[in-house]
């Protein structure tokens, strides 16, 4: 059976990430350090599986995460290469923002637990539904 998903549900959970993990980067001074340093990125890879749920409503979870997860892994790498023309959108605010400067090892980990946590809470979800 495929999976049934609002994108109106999606969308409010997708601004919900965005916003969390932004405010994740504006307010890391008050947080715990393990949260500071890891929650951006956790959270980027849960930004992806949640817009890729938006876009293709219909997909499975497994694929959902497996493609989220392909694609926040090929982003970090991406950082590996540095032009001029890319490196001068990645000047900008939005250009860090979605494509970031430099590749770090630990992202790929974050990425991981943030495809993990985006599969893991919808299938609680739909779970959850189904018991009802």
């Amino acid at each position: 059976m495929r999976p049934s998903r609002s994108r109106l549900a999606y969308g409010i959970a997708l601004v919900l990430v965005i916003a969390a993990g932004l405010g994740s980067r504006m307010f890391g001074n008050s947080l715990p350090a393990l949260v500071a340093t890891y929650a951006g990125d956790t959270l980027y890879a849960t930004m992806v599986f949640v817009g890729l749920a938006i876009v293709a409503p219909r997909w499975s979870t497994a694929r959902l995460a497996v493609t989220a997860l392909a694609c926040s892994c090929a982003i970090e790498v991406s950082q590996l290469y540095h032009a001029p023309w890319i490196d001068v959108i990645r000047n900008t605010l939005p250009g860090a923002l979605v494509l970031g400067y430099g590749f770090l090892w630990s992202d790929l980990a974050c990425y991981a637990a943030g495809v993990a946590l985006a599969a893991g809470v919808e299938t609680a979800a739909r779970r959850s539904r189904a018991v009802r």
